[in-house]
């Protein structure tokens, strides 16, 4: 079984479609063995403890690539195998990316490559996208690389724009139309492929 690590930052709504999408069997090649967040009262460690997850609290170190090195020595700890960006806040240091080549996935709020790089998160996307008057958005999961939002896309997922629509409906609408399905999706394919992996090892 291959141990995830999923990294948040707030109310962990992603994290809850991975373990609603573990709990159905849906996500079965593997298992979601920690919970980490980069602030001490985001409602994703509830969300974990509730569903008997180990958690751990890794708050901003002085510099990006120290908190590099005390998440490496946490996952390795716990001896996992592949990382997922649920809402996670920081940009990580190219010493994970290179520690987890290949097995970090992250899941954005816009078709990449528009809305996407160091500066567009949360509601500032969907703004973005309403500003621009794009007719239609979505979510992108791609693996994490060295660059913000630059990694390979695995799966894109579009979302109409409604006339009326504000950041925070658009939000709601792409989190339950694209990122709650694509996310446990496409994690489940990269937990399989690396279960394969590490067998034929």
């Amino acid at each position: 079984m291959v141990k995830i690590a999923v990294l948040v930052s707030g109310g962990g709504t992603n994290l809850q479609a991975l373990l609603d999408a573990q709990r159905d069997g849906r996500l079965k090649s593997g298992k979601i063995a920690l919970v980490v967040s980069s602030k001490a009262d985001a409602y994703a460690l509830t969300r974990a403890r509730d569903a008997g997850i180990e958690t751990a609290v890794l708050p901003k170190a002085e510099s990006p690539e120290a908190y590099g090195m005390q998440l490496i020595e946490l996952l390795r700890l716990y001896q996992i195998d592949m990382v997922v960006l649920a809402g996670f806040m920081l940009i990580l240091h190219p010493n994970v990316v290179r520690a987890y080549a290949g097995r970090i996935l992250n899941v954005h709020p816009s078709l990449i490559p528009s809305f996407c790089g160091a500066g567009y998160y949360g509601l500032k996307v969907h703004r973005a996208a309403l500003d621009y008057g794009v007719k239609v958005t979505g979510a992108t999961v791609h693996i994490v690389n060295e660059i913000p939002d630059g990694g390979k896309i695995l799966a894109q997922k579009a979302v109409k724009i409604k006339k009326g629509d504000t950041p925070e409906t658009l939000q709601k609408r792409v989190m339950e139309k694209a990122e709650w399905k694509l996310l446990p999706q496409e994690t489940e394919k990269l937990a399989k492929k690396i279960a394969k992996k590490e067998k034929k090892h």
